[in-house]
């Protein structure tokens, strides 16, 4: 059966959150002016963590510091954010997607998948979607995008079309008219890096990624990364939606600094330390994953992450720490200070046996033993310590 998936993302979540809340409280909407959210309204050095459409039209751009909005818009209204408050919005709106359809993954605090192939036909998916953001926007007071697409990935694609409280569809046929047209950074898990390899070689659009030979995108990319945006260009994905129920999906840990930290050393520390952490854990419920991710939160608690593929399943720590620190180089831009950092791992089996290859790295043995004594030592102590 044909899949429905929609995607469901809030409109400049942190500004419509604190918006509702000044709203309720009798005050102007932030939204109808050129306003941001950041971490200390008086610190212009505090980053932005979502922008009104009015100051976006002003140039104005999330993750860049106050001052720099201020000189681009002196009369600029800036409302300190309230995370308490966007939790409790975020389940808010959760709750309400997940009447929905009991098959929903949520992926991240302002945005969802759910999984709508039996509660709609092709037909209604358009109706059913705008109910959806209708009543988010008539119970909750703030607006969302709902994508709807053959997969996750098209339905993602779909709800970063135009903004703000919209529906708008992006079926495995329209991949040619709606997505190629699209700057190839506009593709998901597209970083700036990426983009930047991709340009030099005169790849400008996803329809130019798409129609590129795997040889060519393998040499600019690596093997592992070129399959993985090749299929994407092309609009395949075959992921599910996962729940959180039954079984874990996902395993993660992350660290927080008692002061923001900028040395890529202390930083690429704190990441070792929690793969170690991540990777003891899938061990000792047999799980391997195929699945890295990494994210970065500033003091502001604005947040950039990043996700890569394995070739294989795996539970050993080195080659878990070695992926994470690819995705960090995109993640992080190595500098901005960071409050924390956190790696999670996804796609998990209980599979034991092991593709062995004849180029497998001659240390990977080592690597095994030093995680087997890692468990040892850590059998009697608290995770983390």
């Amino acid at each position: 059966m044909p899949r429905i998936i929609f995607h469901i993302d809030v409109n400049s979540a942190f500004l419509s959150w604190s918006a509702v809340k000044l709203v309720r409280e009798g005050k102007p909407d932030i939204r109808l002016v050129p306003s941001v959210v950041s971490g200390d309204p008086n610190d212009r050095r505090s980053i932005i963590t979502a922008a009104s459409i009015p100051a976006k039209k002003l140039g104005i751009k999330t993750a860049e510091p106050v001052s720099m909005a201020m000189r681009k818009c002196p009369g600029l209204i800036i409302v300190r954010g309230d995370w308490e408050l966007y939790k409790q919005c975020s389940e808010g709106f959760i709750g309400i997607c997940h009447s929905y359809s009991p098959i929903l993954q949520q992926f991240s605090i302002d945005e969802c998948f759910i999984d709508m192939t039996l509660q709609c036909t092709r037909e209604s998916a358009v109706g059913v979607a705008t109910r959806l953001k209708d009543e988010i926007r008539s119970r909750l007071g703030f607006t969302v995008n709902v994508g709807i697409g053959s997969n996750k990935l098209l339905a993602k694609m779909a709800s970063d079309f135009e903004k703000p409280d919209k529906v708008h569809t992006l079926w495995s046929e329209e991949v040619p008219e709606k997505m190629w047209p699209l700057g190839v950074r506009e593709l998901l898990w597209v970083g700036k890096k990426t983009e930047e390899r991709l340009i030099a070689y005169g790849i400008h659009t996803i329809g130019d990624l798409a129609k590129l030979g795997m040889g060519t995108l393998t040499q600019l990319v690596g093997q592992k990364f070129a399959a993985q945006l090749h299929d994407n260009a092309n609009g395949r994905d075959d992921s599910p939606v996962e729940t959180e129920r039954g079984e874990a999906k996902s395993v993660s840990a992350e660290r927080t600094f008692p002061q923001d930290l900028s040395d890529p050393k202390d930083i690429d520390r704190a990441l070792f330390n929690v793969a170690c952490i991540v990777a003891h854990r899938i061990r000792r419920h047999s799980f391997r994953a195929s699945t890295v991710s990494v994210f970065v939160k500033y003091k502001d608690f604005s947040v950039s992450q990043k996700q890569g593929q394995l070739d294989r399943p795996t539970d050993i720590t080195a080659v878990i720490l070695n992926e994470a620190r690819h995705l960090l180089v995109d993640a992080w831009d190595g500098k901005t200070p960071i409050r924390q950092i956190g790696l999670g791992v996804s796609k998990l089996t209980h599979e034991t046996a092991e593709q062995m290859s004849l180029f497998e790295d001659p240390k990977m043995e080592y690597y095994r033993q030093w995680d087997r004594e890692y468990d040892e030592q850590t059998a009697d102590k608290p995770e983390g310590k």
